[in-house]
């Protein structure tokens, strides 16, 4: 080996040596993940150590008991994901370990990214205020990273790690939370320094604010007579309502919305944020007069926006989170005609077709996709999707495959939620029934024991039927 080959070789050793040190560089944030798992865990062992209990191994059930209150816990504890400003990855002992027998490796940069989804779950209700619990997924390359928000460490992943992600890759619930989502403390202050009235007294007062109403363009201000400081003022009171509204504190947002659209009430973007949350307070209240409304407020912002080719997208996927097909369709194909290049609304096209049963529909689109995009990512995903539905559509026996695997991942998930309930009245049963009568304990225990076991069975189920099947290589 030559001089010159030798320091090729320490080159690349370098350069190896500085991505790996930059790969495990220290976390800029980290949050836990979702304990849902590990209590589950927790839960089969306690069971299983009752059922020795009760089979007189003592021993054995304490050692089980153990296991499932200080060893689980320990473990849901450690267990985190972690950003370091380049690398999204899972750190923990059983990461660790698979890790290193190269059975598992958890690890996603950012520009492989290819979408990143937030659900929003409401775990509590009071007046005009919800309490939010948001899930975001993150995908790629077949890797997948389950958020859940819980407290300070969840908004600071947020704050470094979505302005860092691609616009495309993001969906509405995400771009919310990447713009809005700010410390609760903050959020109090601006609403104090706002001088909002207090929830108590809004949820008094009868929300009948509508747009473009008669006593709406009486009270509107001409356009000469609005100031600067009067559009600046609207436009922090936008802020403020879509951090009212990400926050859950639906009445509040509400009122600030109310304050700015009296200000300015043609704007596009004031029109659409107050439609996002007509929506929240009509899902919030299962108000059916609420969607209404927001749906109109949504053509309303559509008719506003122009050719604004940022908002369109937005407004179409926001009709379909409504349940508006035929507007969402409306406004994506209006979007495609003037822009041909717009990624989000092919993938919005895609998602209608798909809806209605139009392959060949679905399959264009997300060729269009891969076509217009620059970002690598998102090539990768759009040829995908396009791949898959294309060979759906060609061959009739993978179709069948697909479908049959479809109706089976149906059938096993009713199944597991049936045993879950039936594990948990088997076992109120068991404990009722000890006192009352040893048979009817015994016949609660076995229920419980047999229902536990098929839930399992159906977990395990759900997890290999949920991946797509693998084509037939033809011979």
């Amino acid at each position: 080996m030559n001089e010159r080959q030798v320091d090729t070789l320490s080159a690349i050793a370098e350069m190896e040596a500085e991505r790996v040190r930059a790969r495990t560089g220290r976390a800029v944030a980290t949050v836990r993940v979702s304990p849902g798992p590990y209590f589950a865990l927790a839960s089969i062992l306690t069971f299983s150590s009752v059922l020795l209990l009760r089979s007189e191994y003592y021993a054995s059930s304490l050692l089980v008991i153990a296991l499932a209150w200080s060893v689980v816990p320990l473990l849901a504890f450690t267990d985190r994901i972690a950003f370091d400003g380049q690398y999204l990855r899972r750190q923990g002992p059983i990461c660790f370990v698979l890790k290193l027998f190269r059975i598992y490796s958890s690890e996603l940069a950012i520009e492989d990214f290819e979408t990143v989804e937030t659900s929003a779950v409401r775990t509590l209700r009071r007046g005009g205020s919800v309490r939010y619990r948001y899930r975001t997924e993150i995908n790629g390359k077949g890797k997948q990273f389950v958020i859940a928000s819980g407290g300070n460490s969840y908004r600071r992943l947020v704050r470094e790690l979505f302005p860092l992600i691609h616009e495309d890759k993001l969906d509405n619930r995400s771009r919310d939370l990447r713009d809005y989502l700010n410390d609760p403390r903050f959020v109090n202050r601006k609403t104090h320094l706002t001088q909002l009235a207090p929830e108590r007294i809004l949820d008094l007062a009868k929300s009948d604010f509508k747009l473009g109403g008669k006593l709406n363009e009486r009270q509107e201000k001409p356009a000469a007579d609005v100031t600067p400081q009067d559009v600046e003022r609207a436009h922090l009171l936008r802020r403020l309502g879509n951090e009212l509204r990400v926050s859950g504190r639906l009445r509040e947002a509400g009122e600030a919305f109310r304050r700015a659209l009296n200000v300015t009430p043609r704007g596009a973007w004031l029109i659409y944020d107050f439609a996002r949350l007509l929506r929240s307070q009509a899902s919030a209240n299962s108000d059916a007069r609420l969607l209404s409304r927001a749906r109109a407020a949504l053509r309303l912002a559509c008719a506003r926006a122009g050719n604004d080719l940022v908002l369109l997208p937005l407004i179409g996927e926001s009709f379909l989170e409504c349940g508006d097909a035929r507007q969402a369709r409306i406004v994506l194909q209006k979007t495609v005609d003037i822009d041909r290049d717009n990624y989000k609304a092919r993938l919005g096209l895609a998602d209608l077709a798909l809806r209605e049963g139009k392959l060949a529909h679905v399959i264009h689109q997300y060729h269009e996709a891969a076509r217009v995009s620059s970002e690598q990512a998102l090539v990768r995903y759009a040829r995908r999707e396009a791949e898959y539905y294309g060979r759906l559509n060609d061959d009739e026996e993978y179709l069948a495959t697909e479908l049959r695997r479809i109706n089976w991942l149906q059938t096993v998930t009713r199944v597991r939620r049936l045993s879950a309930r039936v594990t948990n009245a088997a076992i109120l049963l068991a404990l009722a029934g000890g006192y009352l009568d040893v048979t009817l304990g015994s016949i609660g225990w076995s229920i419980a024991s047999s229902s536990l076991i098929v839930w399992i069975l159906t977990l395990l189920g759900t997890r290999i039927l949920f991946d797509r099947s693998k084509p037939r290589s033809m011979a």
